[in-house]
């Protein structure tokens, strides 16, 4: 029996609900142990927060280069084998480089980097060095997303037409009215984020869902986008308009200004045959439609759902599953990879994801900038 696979963390101390997310996550399946990191950047803090997790002194760090070059140090079976990357948007990429070139897997926060030209280096470092790299998109873990993307692959619903994604949140709505505000937090620094909020930070999930779903690329792009503020760089509303390689079309909407909203994602894939209806403050159900019968309501659990979907499901039926269960079933995959053992490629968020998710990113940016415009995607 393979032991677990020792896990280094970048970030996530403290209070941060990111940290806490992949700590679970990571503990659901007895797959891995946390050996160490730098879980915050002041050196005292992260050390009294590894102390909490009971994690050895020796091996939390002052910083990451030092993290780095004392595991790579280390024998093969003692050395972190895996490092979750759970800091801002600026240091993945360095970060993420680096692990690579020093032979570790990488999980890593979307988006994957700042810039699409950063993804495609990483990637390129990837796929010389045959590493495990997975993008969290979250969302992608939840057993009915599995079993709406099975069923569409399947045919359930026949040749699809349209499809609609919305990821709607209002946590900004408090912030961006006042100028020392929304200057104050990181997410409108496009230094720190990148050259979107909104889209960077969620639409992103949006578009990951709608192409993992539908099985399908999105080919191009038209967005509109709102920054509310003149002096405000970042957006915090997306209206994107997006098109396949066939004749379907579909929308991606995303807010952080939907004020009262709190994590309302949904999507909803239409087909000649039927349409089905997923969303994820209500994860457990997925709505299958047809013009000739009742509403069916498929929940997860039952023995009638695909392979993947039960492999996910870690509950009987009608106990309710949630994120945490969503990002261990992204762990339980990674570590099917790392150990090289049989997986779907539906199991985990590839580079590849993240890849597509920073070229989303910047083709929205570049149709709003030129006058709402269609912009292609790269292939």
């Amino acid at each position: 029996m393979n032991k677990k696979i020792r896990l280094g963390i970048l970030g996530g101390g403290g209070d941060s609900l990111i940290g806490v997310l992949h700590r679970v996550a990571s503990s659901m399946f007895d797959r891995y142990e946390i050996i160490g990191g730098v879980f915050n950047p002041n050196y005292d803090e992260n050390l009294s927060f590894a102390k909490k997790l009971g994690l050895k002194e020796s091996r939390i760090y002052k910083d990451f280069e030092t993290m780095v070059d004392q595991e790579s140090k280390l024998n093969s079976d003692e050395r972190i084998e895996v490092v979750s990357v759970l800091t801002p948007n600026f240091l993945h990429y360095p970060m993420a480089k680096k692990l690579l070139e020093n032979n570790f897997h990488v999980i890593c926060e979307k988006p994957l980097t700042t810039t699409y030209k950063e993804a495609l280096d990483l990637k390129k470092i990837q796929s010389e060095k045959k590493l495990v790299f997975a993008v969290t998109y979250t969302y992608t873990g939840y057993p009915m997303v599995r079993q709406m993307t099975k069923m569409i692959a399947d045919g359930v619903i026949g040749k699809l037409h349209k499809v609609d994604a919305q990821y709607l949140q209002g946590w900004l709505n408090p912030v961006i009215h006042e100028k020392e505000k929304r200057n104050s937090t990181w997410r409108l620094n496009p230094e720190k984020s990148g050259i979107s909020c909104c889209v960077g930070d969620i639409g992103t999930h949006a578009f990951n869902m709608v192409e993992l779903v539908t099985g399908m690329k999105v080919k191009s792009v038209l967005a509109d986008l709102n920054t509310l503020y003149a002096d405000n760089p970042m957006d915090v509303d997306a209206n994107i308009l997006i098109q396949f390689s066939t004749n379907m079309k579909g929308t991606i909407r995303s807010s952080q200004i939907a004020t009262g909203e709190e994590n309302n994602l949904r999507i909803s894939v239409y087909g000649e045959k039927g349409g089905l209806k997923w969303e994820q403050e209500n994860p457990n159900y997925l709505y299958h439609l047809k013009d000739d019968a009742p509403l069916q309501v498929l929940k997860s659990g039952h023995g009638y759902n695909n392979e993947i979907s039960l492999d996910g499901t870690k509950l009987p039926p009608g106990h309710p599953e949630g994120i945490f269960d969503s990002m261990g079933n992204i762990y339980k995959g990674v570590a099917r990879a790392i150990r090289q053992e049989s997986f779907a490629s539906e199991e985990f968020p590839s580079i590849e994801d993240g890849v597509r998710g920073m070229d989303f990113i910047e083709k929205t940016v570049e149709s709003n900038s030129k006058g709402n415009v269609w912009v292609e995607l790269n292939k």
